[in-house]
């Protein structure tokens, strides 16, 4: 007897990341690969680098891929940048800043932190002060994470970039945009960003598997100067027009397939409206946690309601609430997957991811498969969440 009996249609997917992956992505991923001299790898290769450079609004930086995740791509940040014993200010915002600063640490380089209040966005003037105080000019570079993913609260970078300037200091300004690429909006070079890093498996609607940095010419003077000892994070290396070299090996042709499909499909639809049906859709799930936290057992962790995600919508709950029960119950009754809470929000909250191929019937069936988990677990809550998100959608 199967234990495992099929469940007719699909598994909603809410986590923020992996994401949904749209059929065209999928269908691109699963043609044959090709042998490394055919001309055209270097042409997929090429419009993977051309789209990611249009995404990002940027001109002249160069693009780096690599078969990794977004931790790799803090890696290859973290050994281009900085040398052993050198100084970098990572802003605080919670779970992932804290990630990144610890594995900076690991590769031997030293890390200033600014303190993070839960709930809210980096403390621009916290990040001021600490340059200005930095009279030998010893902090390589600033490292903001843009959108948290564990928090779902999105930093403002044009703070955070002015405070910079006005400490008037030489750092880089380096900026992680794994969870807020092609959900918010971002533009490298009219924020003054140097360094960007990012990841497949969010916004870009990719299965995981693919980082990427963008480089300035600045940035790329910062690394051919690092005495730090790498090899295949090495952006000098991977600067290269063989797609051997840039991939310091074999590429992951069947992921970068399905990267370019994704991005084409981001341009096809037009970034405005990408970014307009994001903001729809967060705003939808918002009206109805807004409607649920009535109740009194569920808050919004976010404490600035501008700082609020179009990723990912974190939500806090009360005592004696359990997220992961709620969430078991949602995926194995009612097949919606949301995620729980990261690092220090473990068993405090679950979130709702509405980021990449999302349209309103998904959200709605999400919103409607927690609000049933919810009831089945006796969660206290208002009951009118999907009117309300409903009514939102209607609004436009």
């Amino acid at each position: 007897m199967n234990s495992n009996p099929r469940i007719p249609g699909h598994r909603l997917l809410h986590s923020p990341g992996p994401s949904h992956v749209p059929d065209e992505v999928i269908h691109a991923m699963s043609r044959q690969p090709m042998d490394m001299a055919d001309p055209r790898l270097a042409q997929v290769i090429e419009a993977c680098e051309m789209g990611l450079r249009r995404l990002l609004q940027t001109e002249n930086s160069d693009v780096f891929i690599y078969a990794a995740n977004g931790h790799g791509a803090w890696e290859a940040v973290n050994v281009n940048l900085l040398g052993p014993g050198q100084t970098v200010l990572v802003a605080g915002t919670g779970h992932f800043s804290e990630s990144w600063a610890v594995q900076v640490e690991a590769t031997g380089a030293r890390v200033m932190r600014t303190p993070w209040a839960e709930g809210y966005p980096i403390d621009a003037n916290a990040v001021e002060q600490v340059l200005r105080a930095d009279t030998q000019k010893e902090i390589v570079a600033v490292f903001a994470v843009h959108t948290d993913t564990a928090s779902g609260v999105t930093s403002d970078l044009r703070s955070l970039r002015a405070a910079m300037d006005a400490a008037d200091h030489p750092a880089l300004f380096v900026v992680d945009v794994v969870a807020s690429l092609g959900a918010a909006p971002f533009a490298m070079d009219e924020l003054g960003v140097n360094v960007v890093l990012g990841a497949s498996q969010k916004g870009l609607m990719c299965p995981p598997g693919l980082g990427f940095a963008a480089v300035d010419a600045r940035a790329m003077t910062i690394c051919d100067r690092n005495p730090t000892p790498r090899f295949y994070w090495d952006w000098r290396l991977r600067k290269s027009e063989l797609s051997y070299r840039k991939f310091c090996g074999t590429p992951p042709q069947n992921l970068l397939r399905g990267l370019e499909a994704a991005l084409a499909l981001i341009f096809e639809e037009g970034l405005d409206n990408v970014l307009a049906r994001h903001d729809l859709m967060a705003r939808t799930v918002r009206a109805a946690v807004q409607s649920w936290s009535e109740a009194g057992a569920l808050h919004f962790f976010g404490r600035v309601p501008e700082s609020r995600s179009s990723s990912v919508t974190t939500i806090l709950v009360g005592a004696g609430v359990d997220p992961e029960a709620m969430r078991t119950v949602a995926r194995e009754r009612f097949q919606a997957s949301v995620a729980g809470g990261l690092g220090p929000l473990a068993g405090r909250v679950f979130r709702i991811g509405h980021l990449g191929d999302m349209n309103a019937a998904m959200i709605l069936g999400c919103l409607g498969a927690v609000q049933a988990a919810m009831t089945v677990q006796g969660i206290p809550h208002g009951r009118d969440g999907l009117q309300k998100a409903i009514a939102c959608l209607s609004a436009g």
